[in-house]
């Protein structure tokens, strides 16, 4: 493998570029996974209007809508860092709702969003038809080995020592989920795309050769 450094909008374009080598008519379901000072949203956020721009129609879906509620997220207390890799995201509702409608054979209607964990209560949101040919930007932490069906995977990487300068002390009990998840899933093996975000400024693709 080769590390290539690039600017944020390089990282964009790679992903779009990647996209749009796929029939325009199909559906894909792309997943930006990352921890939290990766700033996957913002990535995800930064791919719509350049996909559109290629012709794209884009549904725009965060995994933190689709938490637990808190009398199971919380079960063994409020800083478990096993039971945030492992009980905090409702994968099945995830793939229920939003990547397997928006899948090949899917029905092509979609829920925008399932829960919200601040006010902790559904967020009743109405179910969505999807336009034809719509790529689905994803965002989230701890997304992969779950089993969604996803199409096209971009995992932000950093150093644990970037993971533990840029976790804010409130959120540092998370640190040995993101530990085991390493370990377990091997997000940098298993992504598609994996972008060094150690400097936000200066990422780098890890390309293969």
């Amino acid at each position: 493998m080769r590390v290539q450094p690039v600017t944020p909008a390089a990282v964009v374009d790679h992903v779009v570029a990647l996209v749009t080598t796929r029939p325009a008519g199909e559906r894909l379901r792309v997943a930006v996974d990352g921890a939290p000072p990766a700033a996957p949203g913002e990535l995800a956020d930064a791919l719509v209007e350049p996909l559109r721009r290629a012709g794209r129609p884009v549904v725009r879906v965060s995994a933190e809508d689709f938490l637990r509620p808190a009398s199971v997220r919380l079960e063994h207390g409020r800083h478990d860092p096993d039971a945030f890799l492992d009980e905090w995201l409702d994968s099945s509702a995830l793939a229920r709702e939003v990547v397997d409608p928006l899948g090949p054979d899917g029905s092509g209607r979609y829920l925008p969003s399932l829960w919200d964990p601040v006010r902790d209560r559904a967020t009743r949101a109405p179910a969505v038809d999807a336009p034809a040919g719509a790529v689905l930007v994803l965002d989230g932490s701890l997304l992969l080995g779950r089993w969604l069906d996803l199409d096209l995977t971009v995992h932000l990487a950093l150093r644990e020592p970037t993971l533990q300068r840029r976790t804010p002390p409130e959120d540092r009990w998370t640190l040995p989920a993101f530990a085991r998840y390493a370990e377990e899933v091997r997000p940098e093996a298993v992504a598609d795309v994996v972008v060094r975000a150690d400097d936000p400024r200066r990422p780098a693709l890890v390309l293969p050769g």
